[in-house]
C-alpha cells in the first residue's frame, strides 16, 4: 500500500528488452542499503518489485522487471532512458497517511487534455476512459502517475486537478504537457463500491 505522497523522483538509466518484459534500472536518492531485493516501489504509479539494487557512482539505483500486462495497461511502454518517474516506497505501520490509500494497481491510462499555469500553480484537465470516468467524483481522491490529488471538477469523461507549487517541485508534474498519457488509479473505495453495485443477486 502507498499514500500517493511522492518521496523521490528517479530516472530510467538503462532498459533491457526481454521477450515478454522490459528490465529497467532506475536511479534514485534512496540509500542503496535500504533498498531490499523483493521490496515494492511505486514507479510513476505502478507498483514494481525490486530485483537488484546498488550504487552507480554517487547515486543509488534499483532494477525492476516490467511484465507484458503492465506494459499493455500503463505508460511504462513509453518510458525511455532519461524518463523521470515519481517514486514512493510502501506505507509502513505508524507512518502518516498524508494522501489517500493507493495500491499501485493502475486502472487505466488517461490523457492530459489541457494545462493552465497561474500564480505558480498548475490546473490540469484529464480525459479518462468512459468506464473509469463514472467512478471519479468531485472532491474525491485520485492517483495520477502515483501522485495523490483531489478532483476539483468532473464533466462527462473529463476531470480537473490542481497542482500546488510544492507538488510541482517535488514530482514530475512540471515536465508534463497536453497530450501526454498518465497512469490513473481511482480511489479504492470507489472501486469496491462499483464492484458491489454491479453484483447480481443469486
Amino acid at each position: 500500500m502507498f499514500t500517493g505522497i511522492i518521496s523521490d523522483v528517479g530516472d530510467v538509466q538503462c532498459i533491457q528488452e526481454e521477450k515478454n518484459l522490459r528490465r529497467l534500472r532506475i536511479g534514485c536518492s534512496y540509500p542503496a542499503e535500504s533498498i531490499a531485493v523483493g521490496a515494492s516501489i511505486a514507479c510513476g504509479g505502478p507498483c514494481l518489485t525490486v530485483t537488484a539494487s546498488g550504487l552507480s557512482g554517487p547515486r543509488s539505483y534499483f532494477e525492476v522487471d516490467v511484465g507484458a500486462e503492465t506494459l499493455a495497461r500503463t505508460t511504462a511502454r513509453h518510458w525511455q532512458v532519461g524518463t523521470r518517474l515519481n517514486l514512493e516506497r510502501p506505507l509502513r505501520i505508524g507512518d502518516e497517511l498524508g494522501g489517500h490509500i493507493v495500491t499501485g494497481h493502475i486502472d487505466a491510462v488517461g490523457k492530459i487534455a489541457a494545462i493552465a499555469d497561474f500564480d505558480g500553480m498548475r490546473r490540469v484537465e484529464v480525459i479518462a476512459p468512459a468506464d473509469i470516468s463514472r467512478l471519479i467524483a468531485e472532491k474525491g481522491s485520485i492517483s495520477l502517475d502515483g501522485t495523490s490529488l483531489t478532483v476539483n471538477s468532473v464533466e462527462a469523461d473529463f476531470f480537473e486537478v490542481l497542482l500546488v507549487p510544492h507538488t510541482l517541485k517535488a514530482t514530475t508534474w512540471s515536465d508534463r504537457h497536453a497530450g501526454d498519457d498518465v497512469n490513473l488509479e481511482i480511489d479504492l473505495m470507489a472501486r469496491y463500491a462499483a464492484r458491489l453495485l454491479n453484483r447480481q443477486p443469486g
